[in-house]
């Protein structure tokens, strides 16, 4: 089943895709007939309390940008401001001049999670969804920590939607294109870390709550982004993520991201 998130007559929900319409998964909203997708404002598929993306879960990649491969899963935060969705612009910001993609197969967590085990995982799992964790590779070197890098706003494009029926998570192909050029190709069989230990490893140090992202790591073949390109991230069995590239302009300010009412 994909699913979006989708405003509506003043209401933000989540809606079953069917083919050109949307049918509200809120039955105290009472919106009981399929909605036409060109009567809707569809939203970025999550609205996260955190985003916890794992580091160096591909060899090839750990290798190209010269990190020690990890014996056990290593994570860091990214913040929920960054998280736009499929068709909105990345902004390269005018603290950066290198702005790489990375392509990633992202984890929605359903239901909380605290200390579970791999196989406890997928009773906690929503669904699955295509992400970038975009990165502005000159500041990773620069400051040795991962906050600045990661975090500008527009860094965590998701979508296009939550596909949550996904039978078979262990060789899922993963490809990232700009401006039709195949630049990253790889597969979830070649990961350190299964998706499933990922998450385990996660909720042992934090509570999951419903709604939180776990991006799983990208493969080798990450490179840069400038204004004007398309940058396309496609997974077998999820969907594609599509993302105009945009340069901030100087010596301008950009808006927040648009406050959103909690979903009823």
């Amino acid at each position: 089943m994909r699913v979006l998130r989708v405003r509506y007559n003043g209401h933000s929900f989540y809606g079953r895709l069917d083919g050109n319409h949307v049918h509200c998964l809120n039955p105290q909203l009472g919106l009981n007939d399929p909605i036409a997708l060109e009567d809707i404002a569809v939203l970025p598929v999550v609205t996260p309390s955190k985003i916890v993306c794992v580091g160096m879960n591909f060899r090839d990649h750990a290798e190209e940008i010269g990190f020690p491969v990890p014996e056990e899963p290593v994570f860091f935060l990214k913040p929920s401001s960054a998280v736009i969705g499929s068709g909105q612009p990345v902004v390269l910001p005018a603290e950066s001049g290198r702005v790489e993609h990375e392509a990633e197969l992202g984890v929605v967590i359903g239901r909380a999670a605290r200390n579970i085990t791999p196989e406890d995982v997928p009773a906690h799992v929503f669904g699955y969804t295509c992400a970038n964790d975009v990165t502005a590779r000159d500041l990773q070197s620069r400051d040795g920590l991962f906050g600045r890098c990661k975090g500008f706003d527009t860094f965590a494009p998701v979508g296009p939607w939550i596909e949550t029926e996904v039978p078979d998570l262990s060789s899922l192909g993963i490809r990232a294109m700009v401006n039709g050029e195949l630049r990253q190709q790889g597969s979830t069989a070649d990961m350190l870390f299964s998706p499933h230990e990922i998450v385990a490893a996660v909720s042992r140090v934090m509570t999951l709550l419903p709604g939180d992202l776990i991006l799983t790591g990208t493969p080798a073949g990450v490179g840069p982004l400038e204004d004007g390109d398309e940058v396309r991230v496609e997974i077998d069995g999820v969907g594609l993520l599509i993302n105009p590239v945009l340069r901030e302009p100087s010596g301008s300010g950009q808006e927040g991201p648009e406050s959103e009412p909690p979903v009823q």
